[in-house]
């Protein structure tokens, strides 16, 4: 199936001299989720500022739903909603006719039950013929939202949506998110909220000065990349380890009382029978131990650091 979203060799060099984006390609399929990672400045915001018309790119070419985002800039255009990150409002509107403002933009008649119904999605309906500057900051971002969804795009981007929102906007986001997907809306989220990428992501791209590092499947990356660590809480406090335990990768923290053994919890052996018969063997009693699963922040951690 064509992806909805395509883009192509895409970069950004600004007349400072600065890179913002190097030769990025990169497909979104039809009706994912699609999460966009990556440290501050790393090119995300460029990124979504070029597929939304909004900054030109240096080379290259952007694609939507078959549309080429500088030759065809209304229809591509119309085919996305983008949620800023930026709170940008008309003060003395009202949250109605904001929203409404918003789809006569893109020339689409007039639809009250659309928007009827994208409000009550985001619990912003008694709000509705309230002003924008009697909003708290948190229904301000559901406005932002809502004012996204009011020409029914096809592909909608998150820039940071939840960022110092409470954690009930965050779960409804989650929930309106999912449902769309439902609908058949492709979703490409930006997030320093690691966890929102956990939570709903198909797939993962990090990106790096620039560069798209890495795009792989949510749980294809979990399997490949994710770690498990078994935590040894010791009978006896240890100064040091053994010399016969040196060579086992072990890490002795919590003052001398734990040890930690990090491996492949894919792998054929994980060494763990091994590493506890070589501790009987060494004099070493543990009154208890527990598991970790690396989580998709500490993968993208490492990733980060990994191509620093």
């Amino acid at each position: 199936m064509q992806p909805i979203l395509s883009i192509k060799n895409l970069s950004k060099t600004y007349a400072s001299g600065l890179s913002a984006l190097a030769e990025v390609d990169l497909d979104i399929a039809r009706g994912e989720i699609f999460a966009l990672l990556g440290p501050n400045g790393a090119g995300k915001s460029t990124l979504i500022n070029i597929i939304c018309g909004i900054v030109t790119p240096s080379t290259g070419t952007v694609t939507v739903d078959g549309h080429d985002i500088q030759r065809d800039y209304r229809a591509a255009r119309a085919m996305i909603g983008l949620v800023p990150q930026e709170l940008t409002t008309d003060a003395f509107e009202t949250v109605r006719k904001t929203v409404s403002f918003s789809r006569g933009l893109f020339g689409l008649p007039k639809n009250p039950d659309h928007i009827e119904r994208v409000l009550r999605d985001l619990s912003l309906w008694e709000k509705r013929d309230s002003r924008m500057m009697q909003l708290s900051g948190g229904m301000k971002r559901r406005v932002l939202i809502a004012k996204a969804l009011a020409h029914e795009p096809r592909v909608l981007f998150l820039d940071e949506p939840t960022a110092g929102v409470d954690v009930e906007l965050r779960q409804d986001m989650w929930r309106l998110v999912r449902r769309l997907r439902e609908q058949g809306v492709t979703v490409i989220l930006t997030t320093h909220y690691i966890e929102e990428a956990e939570e709903m992501a198909d797939r993962v791209g990090v990106i790096r000065r620039g560069r798209i590092i890495l795009v792989e499947e949510k749980a294809e990356l979990m399997r490949k990349l994710g770690r498990k660590q078994l935590t040894l809480h010791l009978q006896t406090q240890l100064s040091e380890l053994p010399e016969s335990l040196a060579e086992r990768g072990l890490e002795l923290t919590g003052g001398g009382r734990e040890l930690v053994y990090t491996y492949d919890s894919q792998g054929e052996r994980t060494g763990i029978t091994r590493l506890l018969n070589d501790l009987a063997s060494s004099g070493i009693a543990f009154s208890d131990l527990q598991t970790r699963q690396s989580s998709l922040e500490d993968i993208f951690v490492d990733l980060v650091r990994e191509r620093a």
